[in-house]
C-alpha cells in the first residue's frame, strides 16, 4: 500500500489524481502531517509526501531502520515539476515509484542512487537473494575496476560491467558459501526443488528441520530454493504449505500418474498404497528435470513424518523477442524498453540495434548483422540463449509479424525460456495516422516473393479482394520487385470500386513521416518503396474529412441512421 500524505490544497490535488488512478493501491492520511507521516510510515510499504523534502527527511529520520526495512519514500514538491526518490530508492521501490508518479503527474522523476543513474544495475534488485559486500562491490562497478563474474550456475543475469579477473568478485552459486573476502558478494539463484512428502498431520516444524538440515548437510543454501513441490493430495497438508510459507516459495503440485512415471533411486511400497505413487519427494523433485543432489531422506523424528529430496533443476536462458515499434520512441512500449535493459546480450539488425543502443545498460553484448540475415540471427540468440544467457532479439514493429519471432520460435526448443514482448505494428501506426480504416475486419499481406511463392501471395490478395476485407500491404514494391503491387492491385479492382480510398504511408512516426490519401484507380505503384505501408479500404470505407474511415458495420449502426 502507498500512503499518500499532503499539507496544502496544491498538494491534495495532486494527491487526488494519484487516488484516482491507483484507487486499490493507495490510502490517504490526513490530519496533523508528523502523525500522518509516522502512521503511513508503519502501515505502508511506500510512501508520497506533497511536501519539501527538507520537512519529510526531519520528520522521517527517528523512523528509519535499515535500507531492508524502511518504505520507499517519494516527495513531490508543491508545484509539481518533481519526484524525488527520497528513501529506500531500491529496497523500498522508491526509484520506480517516483518515476510512475512522474508519469500520472507530469513530473520530472530524481533518481540519485548512483547505480541508476549511470544505468548499472543494483545487486539488490536483480532479483536475486544477495549476500556480502555489497556496497563495495557496486562501488567498484561505479569506479570502473575490474570486477569478476563467477557464475556456477550459468543463471542469466542483467548485463553487468564485469572482467575476467579482479580484486572484487560476484559470484552466483547455490552452495552454502560465505563471501570469501570484503570485496566479494554472492548472488543466491533459484536453482533448487525440494520435494517433499508427508503423513496427515506432519508437523511444519519436523517438515522444515528435515528441509533446512538436508540442504545444510549437503552444502546447499536454502536461499537458493525455487520451490517446494509434492503430489497433488498432499496440497492441503498444514505442514508442507506452512513449511512453503516459511521458506517464502511457492508449493507446485503434480499428480500421482505424472510422479509414477518418473524413475527414481529409491522407490517405496508405503506412498504407493497411500497416494498412488512409489516416490512422493523424489519424483516431485525431479519432475522438470535436473540433478539429484540429496537423494530421498526421512525426518528424524519416531516415526517419521516427513521425506524430502532435493534436486538442481538446469538452468534455463531467457530469449525475449522485443517488437520495437515503427521508429518512434514514444511508441516503444515500456515492457519493452525494460526487456533491453534486462538482457545481457542483444541480437539484431544493425539498424535496429542504433535506434535503442542509448537504452542499453554498460556491459551489453551486441551481435548486429546486415540486411538479409534473418535466419542467422534467430540462431544466433536461440544459441546463446541456450548458454543461459539473457537474449533479447530485436524487429520492428511488432516481432511476430513480418519479424524475427517466426524464425526464432522455429529455432528454439523448450530448453530455454521464451518471453515475446508485443509491440506497435507497421499497419496500425500508419492506420491512426490515416483515420480509422481497419474498423472492421483486415487483413496483412506481404508482397515480397523472396520466401513466398508469388502464387500463393496472389491466392491470398484474390481471397481477400472477394471477400471484402480491407488489405493492407507489406514490403509492396522495391527496385527488384517492381510488379508485385501493380498486379495486386488489379485483382483489387475486380472487386472494387475505382474510387476506392486507399492510404499510402511512408515511415510512419519517423521524423520523415509522409502520408496521403488516395483511391484504387489513382495510385502510382512508382510511389511507394519498402519503407511505405499500403492499406486498401473495403466497399464500405470512406474518404470523410480527409480521413480513411472503414464503419464497423454493426447493426444498431444502421438503426442509427
Amino acid at each position: 500500500m502507498i500512503g499518500l500524505i499532503s499539507a496544502t490544497a496544491a498538494g491534495a490535488a495532486a494527491r487526488d489524481r494519484l487516488t484516482a488512478a491507483w484507487p486499490d493501491r493507495t490510502r490517504v492520511y490526513d490530519g496533523p502531517v508528523g502523525d500522518a507521516v509516522r502512521r503511513a510510515f508503519a502501515e505502508c510499504e511506500q510512501l508520497v509526501c506533497f511536501l519539501a523534502t527538507g520537512a519529510v527527511v526531519r520528520l522521517i529520520a527517528p523512523l528509519l531502520g535499515g535500507k531492508a526495512s524502511d518504505p520507499g519514500v517519494v516527495c513531490v514538491d508543491e508545484g509539481g515539476r518533481f519526484a524525488v526518490s527520497l528513501v529506500g530508492g531500491h529496497g523500498g521501490g522508491a526509484n520506480e515509484l517516483a518515476r510512475e508518479v512522474g508519469e500520472l503527474l507530469g513530473a520530472e522523476p530524481v533518481v540519485t542512487t548512483a547505480t541508476d543513474a549511470v544505468g548499472v544495475p543494483g545487486l539488490d534488485t536483480l532479483g536475486l537473494p544477495v549476500e556480502g559486500a555489497v556496497a563495495a562491490v557496486s562501488r567498484a562497478l561505479l569506479d570502473g575496476e575490474p570486477v569478476a563474474l563467477r557464475n556456477e550456475s550459468r543463471w542469466p543475469l542483467p548485463p553487468l560491467p564485469v572482467a575476467g579477473e579482479g580484486a572484487y568478485a560476484i559470484r552466483v552459486t547455490d552452495r552454502l558459501v560465505e563471501p570469501l573476502t570484503e570485496r566479494e558478494v554472492v548472488l543466491r539463484p533459484p536453482t533448487l526443488v525440494v520435494g517433499v512428502g508427508a503423513s496427515k498431520g506432519a508437523p511444519v516444524e519436523e517438515v522444515l528441520e528435515l528441509i533446512e538440515g538436508s540442504l545444510r548437510e549437503a552444502g546447499l543454501s536454502p536461499k537458493s530454493i525455487a520451490h517446494l513441490a509434492t503430489v497433488d493430495v498432499k496440497a492441503e497438508e498444514a505442514g508442507i504449505v506452512a513449511a512453503a510459507e516459511r521458506l517464502g516459495v511457492p508449493l507446485v503440485t503434480h499428480s500421482a500418474e505424472e510422479l509414477a512415471a518418473i524413475e527414481v533411486p529409491n522407490p517405496s511400497d508405503a506412498p504407493l498404497a497411500a497416494v498412488g505413487t512409489p516416490s512422493v519427494a523424489e519424483a516431485a523433485a525431479l519432475a522438470d528435470g535436473g540433478e539429484l543432489l540429496v537423494p530421498k531422506r526421512k525426518s528424524a523424528a519416531q516415526p517419521a513424518m516427513a521425506t524430502c529430496a532435493v534436486v538442481r533443476r538446469p538452468a534455463r536462458g531467457r530469449l525475449a523477442v522485443v517488437g520495437l515499434g515503427p521508429g518512434a520512441r514514444d511508441l516503444l512500449t515500456p515492457r519493452a524498453k525494460a526487456e533491453l535493459q534486462r538482457a545481457s546480450v542483444l541480437v539484431g539488425l544493425d539498424q535496429y540495434v542504433d535506434q535503442i543502443r542509448d537504452l542499453l545498460r554498460p556491459g551489453t553484448r551486441v551481435l548486429e548483422s546486415g540486411l538479409g540475415a534473418e535466419e542467422e540471427r534467430a540462431r544466433t540468440a536461440v544459441a546463446e540463449a541456450r548458454k543461459g544467457q539473457a537474449v533479447a532479439l530485436i524487429g520492428s514493429g511488432d516481432a511476430g509479424v513480418y519479424a524475427m519471432a517466426s524464425p526464432a520460435l522455429a529455432e528454439a526448443s523448450d530448453d530455454i525460456d521464451v518471453i515475446g514482448v508485443p509491440g506497435v505494428t507497421a499497419a496500425l501506426a500508419a492506420a491512426a495516422i490515416l483515420g480509422a480504416p481497419l474498423g472492421h475486419d483486415h487483413v496483412s499481406i506481404s508482397l515480397s516473393d523472396l520466401h513466398t511463392p508469388w502464387e500463393v501471395i496472389e491466392r491470398r490478395v484474390r481471397a481477400a479482394a472477394e471477400a471484402d476485407i480491407v488489405v493492407t500491404f507489406y514490403n509492396p514494391r522495391s527496385r527488384g520487385r517492381d510488379w508485385q503491387l501493380p498486379k495486386a492491385l488489379a485483382i483489387l479492382a475486380e472487386h472494387r470500386e475505382p474510387a476506392t480510398p486507399v492510404g499510402v504511408v511512408r515511415n510512419a512516426s519517423r521524423p520523415d513521416e509522409s502520408a496521403r490519401l488516395t483511391t484504387l484507380a489513382a495510385l502510382d505503384p512508382a510511389t511507394v518503396d519498402m519503407m511505405t505501408v499500403v492499406t486498401v479500404g473495403n466497399t464500405a470505407t470512406r474518404d470523410i474529412a480527409g480521413r480513411m474511415v472503414t464503419p464497423r458495420g454493426y447493426r444498431w449502426q444502421e438503426g442509427a441512421k
